[in-house]
């Protein structure tokens, strides 16, 4: 069960100094040197997967996870099967509640408001001090506001946590008018989700097809097509207003259109939650900066997940990847790291969504290189991007996932594969992956 707030912790008997890790490279089955207390600010897939890799390499200090929410859990079914109902609270949960006894894997309910690096300190709201050998924020981030008038309004809604998603499923039901501003994944996977439970929905987005960048344009314009296909109001433009009258929203539109609703959910992104980093005088871009072993400028901090945003030695700073395998990655990172292990090869960037019954997913780079485009009965359903050598560097597909894991293999392998065939549907994908 999760700890409450009273529960503190101090760095155990011949713990490590801030910020120490284990200086050797342990090898499978071996228990690695690092000791000490290790702090994971944030209950998110990067926070608990960073606790996950830590005890399943052997790390046999303590682990605590400080997150107010409590239990972790998987945040894309928000959007989807949580917020229809069809998947429970329990579903949603990482691993069984027991999981972290077995493991001994202390969870704080409380947030940390402050961070003391050089003493190993972080202030938790509750009034009390928490002490770390090293600290791991996992933070994510914050839903973006709208910066126009009644952008700030208290009744409009935002999807982030379970609790926002219970919020938002008591509003959907037959009839009920929910507009949708933000028609990246977020949106589109609401907007799917409401109007199949008979909610009369609008979504607006000023991007005549959005998801371009991820999916290429090829399948972003069959997938943006399926809101009016259900039903949806789908407008292109930008939201300049927004005014309450009542329990009634009016949402003004850059043509001059006017939306009414009940229900307001803003999806416009979100902004990284740097503040606590800031405070403590770590290093920040748009983002918490880190190198590739996801260390931030104090060796005793790492961060992980959305809120981390990788600066090479050379001192590119490259964009912050907000999917789920990022995260994922990235909690693998700061294990090992903190392991004294080989940091963990990843392969080309993938990401998936649903919406109206198919599936969709995208790896590597969908914005560079020369298109190649799969159809069948005239519809796109496979696209990929590739350089002149022949190298494929991305792929997306709508319900193909087998072909998407051949396709990472070549980007991942750098094989040459002939655009006739990859535009060919009877050619099977996994056949050019050998």
């Amino acid at each position: 069960m999760p700890a409450t707030a009273s529960t503190v912790g101090a760095v155990s008997p011949g713990a490590v100094s801030p910020g120490a890790v284990s200086t050797g490279t342990a090898g499978a089955g071996e228990v690695p040197a690092a000791r000490g207390n290790i702090v994971i600010v944030g209950g998110g897939l990067a926070g608990f997967t960073t606790a996950q890799e830590l005890r399943k390499y052997g790390f046999d200090g303590r682990v605590t996870i400080i997150d107010p929410e409590g239990i972790p859990y998987d945040r894309p079914p928000l959007s989807k099967e949580y917020l229809d109902g069809s998947m429970t609270a329990a579903k949603i949960a990482f691993v069984p509640d027991d999981w972290y006894r077995d493991n001994d894997v202390e969870l704080v309910t409380d947030a940390v408001v402050g961070l003391r690096p050089d003493e190993g300190l972080l202030e938790l709201a509750g009034g009390r001090t928490y002490s770390a050998a090293t600290t791991v924020l996992a933070l994510g981030g914050r839903a973006r506001t709208l910066p126009i008038p009644g952008g700030d309004l208290p009744g409009l809604l935002q999807l982030r946590t379970r609790a926002d998603a219970d919020e938002l499923r008591a509003r959907i039901v037959p009839g009920a008018r929910i507009a949708i501003i933000g028609a990246g994944l977020i949106g589109a996977e609401v907007a799917s989700t409401a109007a199949k439970d008979g909610a009369t929905v609008t979504l607006i987005d000023p991007v005549p097809v959005p998801l371009v960048p991820l999916v290429g344009a090829e399948l972003a314009v069959r997938l943006h097509d399926m809101h009016a296909a259900h039903g949806v109001d789908v407008r292109c433009a930008m939201t300049t207003a927004i005014t309450q009258q009542g329990a009634e929203y009016t949402i003004t539109l850059s043509d001059g259109a006017s939306i009414t609703a009940d229900t307001v959910l803003v999806a416009v992104g979100i902004v990284p939650q740097t503040g606590l980093a800031e405070r403590a005088g770590l290093a920040t871009d748009q983002g918490i900066l880190v190198d590739e072993a996801h260390c931030t400028s104090h060796p005793a901090v790492y961060a992980a997940g959305d809120v981390a945003r990788v600066r090479r030695a050379d001192g590119t700073v490259l964009r912050r990847h907000e999917h789920w395998e990022s995260a994922t990655h990235g909690g693998q990172n700061v294990a090992a790291a903190l392991l004294g292990r080989p940091l963990p090869e990843h392969g080309a960037s993938w990401m998936w969504s649903d919406r109206y019954g198919v599936h969709v997913e995208a790896v590597g780079d969908m914005v560079n290189g020369t298109p190649i485009v799969r159809t069948v009965d005239g519809v796109p359903v496979a696209a990929f991007r590739m350089e002149s050598d022949g190298r494929m560097i991305g792929a997306a597909t709508i319900d193909g996932g087998t072909a998407v894991r051949a396709a990472r293999r070549i980007i991942d392998r750098g094989l040459i594969v002939d655009p006739q065939q990859l535009a060919d549907p009877s050619v099977e994908l996994k056949k050019l992956a050998r």
